[in-house]
């Protein structure tokens, strides 16, 4: 027997939509300071940086990739936040340059004021995600929650010799970016009922693609280094890069692509929570003398199953993003320092 239909919107039930319901950078920074790192020999990329999914080594030529990623709806249809979590959550094997196995549902769901129908929905999002992505989604973990929320906990494998990681960036590296930004923004303008349809679509379209093509390309290029953009915005996933690696980075604030109407929304005042939090977070650590504070904030947005960023020689990083076409885009040059980042 199943609950009655809804009277809200999906949406209506979520503090804050997508990756921009992650804990403030800062915040989460204090929390792990007080952990001591796991080590082990067969522990190829753990908790030290920050990186996005952990590696073990299973022998000389295979090693596991382990991830997880859950959150609040950020669209009203079920299985549309179905498809864009599991996308989202499978990002992080692509970005340390693996492909996906298998993964368990992860479900947070309001049992009497949602009914088990929509619930079904989100499933069947989660598993044709799975399916395009070519990994099978099966069984996983449900409680009774006041806010709904699902994902996936993703298992994947690498080559330990060919692992992507945040801490791989190289002085004369040029970065690519390969999907726009902007998801952060207009799913906040669709839980506020001001998204135009046509800027719901390009987001969409964009939160459902997989990394996999952008993972490829990536390795195809000799890229070491890579992250997918999420919750924490563009420059926050950058500075832990840029730190990580010991390197600086400038960005070409015109060259990075953005979805088209996300900007108008930007103006009108429409901006994530997370997005502010994220540009607090990164103020020491940019240089933005003569840009925009508006564009500030849009390399902050708080992005859901964002795009790959990854470093390569500045010819392969370009035939990369020629290869992968638009929104990938060459948007910064990385070069000897300790982590700041300029943007021009």
């Amino acid at each position: 027997m199943t609950a009655a239909p809804p009277t809200r919107r999906l949406t209506e039930y979520s503090h804050g939509g997508g990756c921009a319901c992650k804990l403030a950078p800062g915040l989460l920074a204090d929390v792990l300071a007080g952990l001591t790192p796991q080590a082990h020999p067969d522990l190829l990329v753990g908790t030290e940086t920050g990186d996005d999914a952990a590696v073990w080594r299973l022998d000389a030529d295979r090693a596991l990739v382990a991830t997880t990623d859950f959150f609040t709806p950020l669209v009203d249809d079920p299985r549309t936040w179905g498809r864009i979590a599991a996308v989202n959550a499978v990002s992080d094997v692509y970005a340390m340059g693996g492909r996906p196995l298998f993964a368990l549902n992860l479900v947070a769901w309001p049992s009497t004021e949602l009914s088990t129908d929509l619930l079904a929905e989100v499933l069947a999002g989660g598993a044709q995600a799975g399916a395009e992505c070519g990994f099978a989604v099966v069984g996983g973990h449900s409680v009774d929650d006041p806010e709904p929320k699902y994902g996936l906990a993703v298992v994947g494998e690498v080559h330990p010799d060919r692992i992507l990681t945040n801490a791989g960036l190289r002085d004369g590296d040029a970065l690519v970016l390969t999907k726009a930004l902007g998801t952060g923004i207009a799913s906040s303008a669709v839980k506020s009922g001001v998204a135009p349809p046509a800027v719901v679509e390009l987001a969409i379209a964009s939160m459902t693609t997989p990394n996999a093509a952008a993972s490829a390309a990536a390795l195809a290029a000799g890229a070491t280094g890579a992250t997918d953009v999420t919750g924490y915005g563009l420059l926050g996933h950058l500075r832990k890069m840029a730190e990580a690696s010991g390197v600086d980075v400038t960005l070409d604030v015109a060259s990075v692509p953005v979805i088209p109407g996300v900007r108008a929304l930007a103006e009108s005042g429409v901006l994530p929570g997370g997005s502010r939090r994220n540009r607090d977070w990164v103020a020491d650590r940019v240089t933005a003398t003569g840009v925009d504070e508006l564009d500030v904030l849009l390399l902050s947005d708080a992005q859901t199953s964002g795009g790959l960023l990854f470093g390569a020689a500045p010819e392969a990083a370009a035939a990369a993003a020629a290869e992968l076409g638009p929104p990938a885009a060459v948007i910064g040059h990385v070069h000897p320092g300790a982590g700041h980042i300029t943007l021009r």
